[in-house]
């Protein structure tokens, strides 16, 4: 059986969970670079990071959150996902909201915080959720863009039995030169199974929670004692 990543993962992760009689090849559809931008008084504003990418992209830029809670104007910060929360603890922050997608954290800000404004620190090619409906709701909200992702193109010639997807932009990258058909679909989060239901109308295998382990505990859920 021969699993094709759409993204690096360390090899040792992989067959631990997966055992050696899997195959796996990694291939990168995207890539990130960050872009500079003069950091600016985040002064009154909450905070949205959506990846992990966006929280890196932040600190590069030298930008200066305040967390002091005892401070009138401190600064909450919303994530997505706990790579997410974890990236923002490396560098020393907590959260104040954790959600598992974009539209959960848009209920959630719509439902409780209608007072507060927003900066979206994330990509160039990140999705709509937040700007699609949080303005409709009169909540001031902002996009900064901090980093861009590239999509690769890659063409992928080797046959696969399933191939396992981790971002919508990912999904529009491989699907550009490569078909979906014949191979079991794997995706981290609703947000890129919606996406992948754009190129096909084959069943989407979609983790729990958006991340690693839960995404390799489906695979192994699926994969149980069939015989390919």
């Amino acid at each position: 059986m021969k699993i094709l990543f759409t993204k690096n993962i360390d090899p040792s992760i992989i067959s631990k969970e997966l055992g050696e009689d899997i195959l796996v090849d990694c291939v990168e559809v995207i890539k990130t670079n960050p872009i500079i931008i003069s950091p600016f008084d985040l002064k009154n504003y909450s905070l949205i990071f959506t990846s992990v990418n966006g929280v890196i992209s932040f600190f590069k830029n030298r930008f200066k959150p305040n967390e002091d809670f005892t401070a009138k104007n401190y600064n909450k910060i919303y994530c997505v996902g706990e790579k997410t929360k974890r990236e923002l603890r490396k560098h020393g922050f907590g959260t104040f909201k954790v959600m598992k997608n974009a539209e959960t954290l848009s209920r959630f800000i719509i439902g409780k915080c209608q007072h507060e404004q927003f900066l979206h620190f994330c990509g160039n090619l990140a999705i709509n959720v937040l700007d699609n409906e949080l303005p409709l709701q009169n909540i001031k909200y902002k996009k900064v863009t901090i980093y861009n992702t590239e999509e690769i193109n890659p063409v992928i010639t080797e046959k696969y039995h399933a191939a396992v997807f981790f971002s919508p932009s990912g999904v529009r990258s491989f699907a550009k030169r490569n078909s979906l058909e014949g191979m079991k679909l794997f995706s981290i989060g609703e947000t890129t199974s919606g996406e992948l239901r754009n190129y096909t109308q084959q069943e989407i295998f979609t983790s729990e929670d958006n991340n690693l382990a839960s995404i390799l505990s489906l695979i192994v859920k699926i994969f149980k004692n069939t015989q390919i």
